[in-house]
């Protein structure tokens, strides 16, 4: 299908399974926020249950070729994976600064990385038996989980990253096993942080990757439009991606207006082309998100093409995020129409 229409990874959750305000008004969380859940711990996991049925009903609804679980049972998309790994002291958190430069209590690194079990198979298996589209799961980069730790253990942060792409590469392959079509990692440090991307970061990702061969997306961000308000114009890190083995890069367009030909350097991967604005609950006409796809078609052939959100869906009104979706799937197929030949 050409222009299939997918989501980033996350989807509002509803206001009463997770106080929105508290989790609106902080940097997302890198230790465990239990805190922001409205539900008592033993109905917990049946409220998330149900949320995710909700959100995945919603994307059906909204006609996405391509669901995801919403990240539900998340307080964000790093902590629910990085605070599950052996290694870390969650009880003695540490201190790293956030992408805006914020300091952010993180897991403390007191050991070897290492993941003692499965952490989002239950999740995936749970999208995978109530949706008969095709499903994507995210798991957060090692290098991005690097720099939203405390490293009291290891000698060098590249044995430190590469340890946690041993971890990220085990649960990849569980969750392909698992029936996953897209596992998606996400790498939103590496546009934070790009030298040390350069020095260690990709060479961590490709470790995270060796050896999988199901399909494959990186994810690589300006940061939330909730928090992070000022985007440039283009990436600090991107056409080094091309040495990935990823089979998709996700990338954001919509609110940094980016200059879309920093694209070409990707050729031969299907990019997703976030394309919708999450900086404002408006909800874009048609003809908007046609034109912001259409900026990236010189650079990216219509069949390598996939239209997403720009990222951090999360934090919208449900109705605004609906709307956009259904937005975005109406201008993927007017785009289908005009470049079926």
């Amino acid at each position: 299908m050409l222009f299939p229409a997918t989501i980033v990874g996350s989807f509002p959750q509803p206001d009463w399974l997770i106080d929105r305000a508290k989790l609106a008004g902080r940097f997302p969380p890198r230790v465990r926020a239990r805190e922001l859940w409205r539900i008592p711990p033993q109905y917990l996991e049946e409220a998330q249950n149900d949320a995710t049925l909700m959100a995945i009903r919603a994307q059906e609804e909204a006609g996405l070729d391509i669901v995801s679980d919403g990240e539900i049972r998340r307080e964000s998309y790093s902590n629910r994976f990085a605070t599950a790994l052996e290694g870390v002291d969650l009880d003695n958190p540490g201190s790293a600064l956030d992408r805006s430069g914020h300091p952010n209590p993180v897991p403390r690194i007191v050991g070897r990385i290492r993941r003692r079990h499965p952490v989002e198979v239950e999740d995936l298996k749970f999208l995978r038996a109530h949706t008969d589209r095709q499903v994507k799961i995210t798991v957060p980069g090692p290098f991005t989980m690097l720099q939203q730790a405390q490293n009291d253990f290891y000698g060098s942060e590249e044995e430190a990253a590469m340890d946690y792409a041993e971890a990220v590469n085990a649960e990849i392959r569980d969750l392909f096993a698992a029936g996953a079509d897209v596992v998606q990692i996400d790498e939103p440090y590496m546009q934070a942080r790009p030298e040390k991307a350069r020095q260690y970061g990709l060479a961590a990702l490709n470790r995270a990757l060796d050896g999988i061969t199901g399909t494959t997306a990186v994810h690589i961000c300006f940061g939330y439009a909730a928090i992070i308000h000022e985007r440039p114009s283009g990436y600090s890190f991107l056409p080094e991606l091309a040495q990935c083995s990823c089979k998709q890069v996700s990338i954001e367009t919509a609110q940094s207006h980016l200059d879309c030909s920093a694209l070409a350097a990707l050729d031969g991967k299907r990019v997703m082309v976030g394309c919708i604005d999450l900086s404002t609950p408006e909800v874009e006409s048609v003809d908007t998100i046609v034109e912001r796809i259409e900026r990236a078609l010189p650079y990216v052939k219509p069949e390598n093409v996939i239209l997403a959100p720009d990222c951090g869906m999360k934090y919208l009104p449900r109705e605004a995020a609906t709307g956009k979706l259904r937005a975005m799937v109406e201008a993927a197929k007017r785009l289908r129409v005009a470049h079926a030949a």
